[in-house]
């Protein structure tokens, strides 16, 4: 029955493209505003079930609009962080790309250090690969992190990597830029939506052996370019992905939707 009256949904991510039943289809196809989370995932989803004129595209946003706390002088070892879940069988964000590359990083950057924080399935053969990496002991395979310890996540980090495959959007490297650390994401999904190639990071073929590696070493070795790109993605998380950004593009769309359940009510 709701049905009937018109509504909005979100079309977020993989789900609309792969699984897709068929009453999700249909609830995608008479929604009067669905809402792509970003123009990847428009396309994904019109490449495999027929192209959807009605679609807006929406970036998300931060739940924030002021800038995280700045650290203080950080004394440990480089970082680079990836979070995010862990999926045995789809292993899509990067995880095992950065834990196969650390030997390699390490033999540039000896005291380096991987952490890799994140829950799931794949959790246990994320330890095992690691384990079997000859720079295993600098790579920490954490698991969940409760909310209340990601601020100091965030800060002990030097850089932000999650080179996925299939990120209909990639909320997490938006919330990297509001830490000020520069992103590491591909060319494979809506990460370059997000993250501006040799602005706020780089955006990696993964088909390419050796750029992953490469370009995390550029950024360990180089205080300067690691700094100002962190910078440079701290602005454009206040420009375009804080909280208030994020309710400028969605309520105009939210206010046709309600002008469009108006006409239905008096007509």
């Amino acid at each position: 029955p709701l049905l009937s009256r018109p509504y909005g949904l979100w079309m977020c991510g993989i789900e609309v493209w792969e699984g897709m039943t068929r009453d999700m289809a249909r609830v995608i196809r008479s929604a009067q505003l669905p809402i792509a989370i970003s123009e990847y995932t428009h396309e994904r989803y019109s490449r495999t079930h027929g192209r959807l004129d009605s679609v807006r595209v929406c970036h998300l946003g931060t739940e924030h609009d002021t800038p995280a706390p700045k650290r203080a002088t950080h004394a440990g070892p480089p970082t680079v962080l990836i979070l995010g879940r862990i999926e045995a069988e789809s292993n899509y964000k990067g995880h095992f790309e950065l834990i196969r590359a650390w030997a390699d990083v390490t033999d540039a950057v000896p005291d380096a250090r991987l952490v890799v924080a994140g829950g799931g399935s794949g959790l246990g053969l994320a330890r095992a690969v690691a384990a079997e990496s000859r720079a295993a002991d600098r790579i920490d395979v954490l698991g969940f992190v409760p909310e209340a310890d990601l601020p100091d996540l965030w800060q002990r980090a030097d850089i932000f990597a999650m080179p996925s495959r299939k990120e209909g959007f990639g909320l997490v490297y938006v919330e990297a830029m509001r830490y000020g650390l520069p992103v590491i994401a591909s060319i494979h999904d809506a990460g370059g939506e997000v993250n501006i190639d040799g602005v706020t990071g780089y955006n990696v073929d993964l088909d390419r052996p050796g750029q992953l590696t490469d370009r995390i070493v550029h950024l360990l070795r180089n205080d300067a370019p690691r700094q100002e790109m962190g910078r440079a993605g701290e602005a454009r998380w206040r420009e375009h992905f804080c909280f208030s950004a994020f309710r400028r593009r969605l309520a105009p769309m939210l206010g046709e939707l309600a002008q469009s359940r108006t006409r239905v009510r008096n007509t």
